[in-house]
Parts: structure tokens; sequence; C-alpha cells
């Protein structure tokens, strides 16, 4: 017990003590909330790229593994809303002329939407590919 000029005082907090003690603890919870929920995002972008890597790299190794390899352009979507734009062209042709073998540029590019935006990921490779004569 402390001694106050009127006589005795019970230990304890104010109203104000109690209702500052609040506002800082509120303050405190809602930027751990908005944290918790930037980092909750973070993942699930994160989970979108790499299922996007994933069929990308299954696509381009499906691209190369076809023969006869020739220069063309496609569009194709997958069951699950991911849209493959794929092209493959002859390049270095002033380099290749008299080589026995082709120079191919391969580009795959993956397009998805989650919620409202629409995200991308492209993927370029190049393959040498025996003339044909």
């Amino acid at each position: 017990m402390k001694l106050r000029r009127g006589g005795l005082r019970q230990g304890g907090f104010t109203l104000l003590e109690v209702l500052i003690a609040m506002a800082v603890l509120s303050i405190a919870l809602v930027a751990v909330f908005e944290l918790f929920s930037a980092g909750m995002r973070g993942l699930g972008a994160a989970d979108d790229y790499v299922c996007a890597v994933v069929k990308a790299e299954a696509k381009m190794r499906e691209i190369l593994d076809n023969d006869p390899f020739i220069e063309k352009t496609w569009q194709e979507t997958s069951d699950d809303g991911y849209q493959f734009d794929a092209s493959i062209k002859k390049t270095a042709e002033d380099r290749t002329e008299n080589l026995t073998v082709d120079l191919f540029d391969i580009s795959l590019t993956v397009v998805w939407t989650r919620g409202t935006k629409e995200r991308s990921l492209k993927l370029t490779t190049l393959k040498l590919v025996n003339k044909k004569i």
C-alpha cells in the first residue's frame, strides 16, 4: 500500500493506463497480422511460380524431344489454366550455312492468372540439329 495525500490508495491501473496499453497492443497486433498476411501472399506467389517452372520445363523437354525439328509457332492451354506460347525459329543462318547443322532458337512463355493478376514466365534455349541433305 502506498500513502497519498488524501489517504491510502489501492494498487492497480487507472482506466487511462489500461486504454493506452490496449491501443499499443492493438497497433502491435495489426502490424504482426500485416506481416503474416504479406508472407502468406508471398508464399502463394512463389508456389505459383514453382508450378509454372515445372510445367514449363516439362513442355520444353517435350519440344526438344520432337523429331523432326522444324520451324513453327503454336499456342496451347493446359487443363489447369496455364497457357503455353511456343516458337521454334532458325537463327544465325549466316554462321551455319557452311556447317552440317542448323541452330534453332526455342522460346516458351507460360502465362497464368491468379485472382486479378496475370503472371508469366519465359524460357529460351538453343538446339543444334543436323541438316537434312
